[in-house]
């Protein structure tokens, strides 16, 4: 059995319907409707997600973690259609000002506290937010919102502080939110609309903090949950692609000799509050990293 047909095995035994709609889309030229059909199952009649679609938080109510989930999800399977009920709800959700400050979605909303999940989505209110996922959050509001309506006049000004933001503290962004900002950055490329914003100073500030980033010891990639290039980079036609090469040819390298017997990958990760959720969850995160770690695969070797 080959490294493929085991992870495609697991997949067919132990995913969500939703992961299994994603690997025939990615694999088996399964249809995109399948995706949109399984992920609108996680979507609340306010436009937002939840339900654990973030598979660490089991808040069923919308979140801006969540929605933000449900548009990388969107990104994968190449959404282009404005009309859509699932986007045209995503637009309402954020439309509507839940869970918006002003200037940020946070991370972090106080229902997750009533739910099982990862102790870094309990809600404090002693904590910041950053521009995890609001970055991401605007650059769909760039995409996909009607030009002359409030909302994308909202995602131009977020955005524009986004950016700025980040030029004015390099080297202090977490990883996560660069990888929002890089959806930001594709989704300002895609929208060509000029929002006030410096492109090619943005891509070399991206390229920068991308090159801080990476872990680039990949002895401890295996045990440790750390950054690696799939995290920014998607395929060969990525800005950030070519000065990465070889560290996204190494992950390659690391993903085919480290898959399990059962096809899966080590789940760096866990969280203890809860243990029979987490299993659940790692089960879950599973037929993620699959797809993750496949799609990689393909995206650089083919």
């Amino acid at each position: 059995m080959t490294a493929y047909d085991r992870s495609r095995a697991f997949i067919y035994r132990n995913a969500r319907p939703l992961d299994l709609a994603r690997w025939r889309y990615a694999f088996e030229d399964g249809p995109r409707e399948d995706v949109l059909t399984a992920l609108a199952a996680y979507q609340n009649a306010d436009g937002g997600f939840g339900h654990a679609l973030e598979a660490d938080c089991w808040n069923p109510d919308s979140s801006p973690i969540q929605t933000w989930k449900a548009t990388e999800i969107l990104g994968e399977i190449g959404m282009d259609e404005p009309g859509h009920p699932v986007v045209r709800g995503i637009l309402r959700y954020l439309a509507s000002g839940a869970d918006f400050d002003g200037h940020l979605w946070p991370k972090y909303v106080p229902g997750n506290n009533d739910h099982p999940g990862a102790p870094w989505w309990r809600f404090d209110p002693e904590q910041t937010s950053d521009y995890n996922p609001t970055a991401a959050l605007a650059g769909f509001i760039l995409r996909f919102a009607d030009r002359e309506s409030g909302l994308y006049a909202l995602g131009c000004r977020i955005a524009r502080e986004a950016c700025a933001h980040l030029m004015q503290h390099p080297g202090q962004t977490a990883m996560h939110t660069i990888a929002c900002y890089v959806q930001l950055y594709g989704d300002l490329q895609r929208a060509k609309a000029d929002v006030g914003i410096d492109l090619p100073a943005l891509a070399a500030q991206l390229s920068a903090e991308i090159g801080r980033l990476i872990t680039r010891d990949v002895s401890v990639w295996a045990a440790d949950y750390v950054c690696k290039p799939s995290l920014f980079i998607t395929g060969k036609d990525s800005p950030f692609y070519a000065e990465n090469r070889d560290v996204a040819e190494a992950e390659c390298r690391f993903i085919e000799r480290t898959q399990e017997r059962d096809g899966t990958w080590a789940i760096t990760w866990q969280w203890d509050a809860y243990p029979e959720a987490w299993a659940v969850s790692k089960n879950w995160w599973k037929s993620d990293v699959i797809i993750g770690n496949l799609r990689f695969l393909k995206a650089i070797q083919e």
